[in-house]
């Protein structure tokens, strides 16, 4: 019986919270089943919805998709209970099984969406999308023969996964090749984990990505990483959760007793009073926890699972909270299997971490777009408080309600439009410069990825010279990236950056170039700075703990 807890969203906005995927599921039920009578009561109903359908199929000015037309019914009448209630068709089923074991099938490429079209970063070391020969910058302009010009990011990604065994087409535009090259990959089962990147951010201090989910690996996969920064003289410790979107909730049980002693409550269930859920309590069973002190980052993207596990190290005061309040879900779904291999997640409880708050935002009277976007009339990303505080193990102040709150604010920089045609030009001209379109730069020409490399903090440092070919690249491309002279010149450490995060991305793949993004990235700067005070909380609690 698996327990995920995540977050999702169907409909239009799909792509928008691609991130928070399936809401908390609290257990695996066999295929449901219904008495012959028990639906006798709303036969009217079910008799009206088969007319309609018949009108439908006979009169329908184009030619009607039954199945689809059948699941957004059903998706339909889900969406009156919650807006984590969901139907999933066979296909999103099977990705939701691969997805909890740590896989999932396809060509093994990182892939992202940039200045509207839908390009390669890094291939997987190991993966049939490596040993094609696909690499950074390769735009993907069809896929089985099928043009991808009006497609969008999320249908690209549906094309490119499929059935294991299966072949697929993969038709590129690469810089430098006049005509786009097509490999044919056959698609296989993927690694999938939990923990995209970890490495030593300062001298003692060791950084864990844990961005993507929990699944059946997590834990182990954190206990590794652990390993590898101990051995590297780590002693202070920032985990990242940041845009996680939860998972399997057994292994977010196990990624918090890491840290909490035997007997630290760490969650509490709730069914419906009177209803066939009854209340659980987990508590850690950890007779040795780790004790270094650790610093915990959120965003609004932080959701469900990965919830859980920062609501019980708050509340424990175990872990110091930096960044902005979480996507704030607390509901809890179970998965029912249904006929034609299809699923059905249905809220059946609730869950309150250890001081008893909950985290669920309102989100009666609001549509699924402004839920899922975070606009609704108690928007985690304000100061705004929800509900009566409750009180840590120490005695400080935290809420629920509306997320969870950071206990040290640090917004990201906001986005703007100059900022966007930056980012897409920084990217559009790396693509030329690690081919080696410039001829006095091809000290940046990338000619293989190098997986695995160890990132010293000195490659690929971004020249005059590479600055002055980035604004004659500019000049020449107005038309797509209207950015001028003087608004590099007032954005040129952004620049920079940009330029030798793409560089360093192409030459060592995506873990590297995120390693290079992390280390200028102003929440984790924070983590370092205020680990002191997370030192400090951590042996308070503990020595609170030793008197009782």
């Amino acid at each position: 019986m698996k327990v995920v807890d995540r977050a999702f969203l169907g409909f239009g906005v799909a792509s928008l919270v691609t991130a928070v995927l399936f809401g908390g599921f609290w257990e695996r039920q066999a295929r449901a089943t219904s008495s012959p009578g028990a639906l006798s009561d709303d036969a009217g109903v079910q008799e009206a919805y088969s007319e309609a359908l018949d009108v439908v199929k006979a009169n329908y000015a184009g030619a009607p998709e039954i199945e689809t037309v059948n699941k957004y019914a059903i998706l339909g009448m889900l969406r009156v209970l919650d807006p984590h209630s969901s139907f999933l068709d066979s296909r999103e089923f099977s990705e939701l099984r691969n997805e909890q074991q740590s896989q999932l099938i396809g060509i093994g490429v990182t892939i992202n969406p940039r200045n509207g079209r839908v390009y390669i970063l890094s291939a997987v070391p190991g993966t049939p999308a490596e040993k094609a020969g696909l690499r950074y910058g390769d735009a993907i302009v069809a896929v089985d023969g099928k043009s991808t010009e009006d497609l969008s990011y999320g249908q690209v990604v549906a094309a490119v996964r499929g059935e294991r065994g299966k072949s697929v087409d993969i038709s590129v535009e690469r810089v430098g090749v006049p005509d786009p090259v097509t490999v044919t990959i056959v698609r296989q089962s993927v690694p999938l984990p939990s923990i995209r990147n970890h490495f030593m951010i300062g001298p003692s201090v060791g950084y864990v990505g844990l961005t993507a989910g929990f699944s059946s690996t997590t834990d182990s996969e954190l206990g590794q990483a652990i390993l590898d920064l101990q051995s590297q003289g780590m002693q202070q410790l920032v985990l990242d959760l940041r845009r996680n979107p939860g998972g399997l909730l057994d292994e977010a049980i196990k990624v918090a007793q890491r840290f909490l002693p035997e007997g630290e409550r760490i969650l509490v269930v709730r069914g419906r009073e009177g209803g066939s859920r009854e209340e659980r309590i987990y508590t850690s069973k950890n007779g040795s926890p780790e004790t270094m002190p650790l610093v915990v980052l959120i965003d609004d993207g932080t959701a469900s699972a990965s919830e859980v596990v920062t609501g019980a190290l708050q509340d424990h005061d175990r872990a110091l909270v930096v960044g902005q309040t979480s996507f704030g879900k607390g509901l809890v779904q179970t998965v029912f299997d249904l006929n034609y291999e299809t699923g059905l997640t249905l809220t059946t409880a609730k869950y309150y971490t250890p001081t008893g708050r909950s985290i669920q935002r309102d989100y009666s009277g609001t549509s699924l777009y402004d839920y899922f976007l975070h606009r609704t009339k108690t928007l985690p990303d304000t100061d705004a408080t929800v509900g009566e505080p409750v009180l840590t193990d120490l005695g400080r102040q935290v809420f629920g309600g509306g997320g969870i709150r950071p206990d040290i604010r640090v917004d990201e920089p906001a986005g703007t439009a100059l900022r966007g045609r930056l980012f897409g030009s920084t990217f559009e001209f790396a693509r030329y410069l690690v081919a080696g379109q410039f001829p006095n730069l091809r000290q940046f020409r990338v000619e293989s990825v190098t997986f695995n490399h160890v990132f010293k903090g000195d490659e690929y440092r971004i020249t005059d010279d590479v600055i002055a070919a980035y604004r004659q690249f500019l000049s020449t491309r107005q038309k797509d990236f209207p950015v001028t002279d003087a608004q590099v010149t007032a954005n040129l450490e952004y620049v920079r950056n940009r330029i030798r995060e793409e560089v360093v991305t192409a030459a060592y793949g995506t873990d590297v170039g995120g390693q290079l993004n992390i280390l200028n990235d102003v929440v984790a700067q924070r983590a370092v700075e205020v680990m002191s005070q997370a030192s400090e909380m951590a042996e308070n609690a503990r020595a609170l703990r030793d008197r009782q």
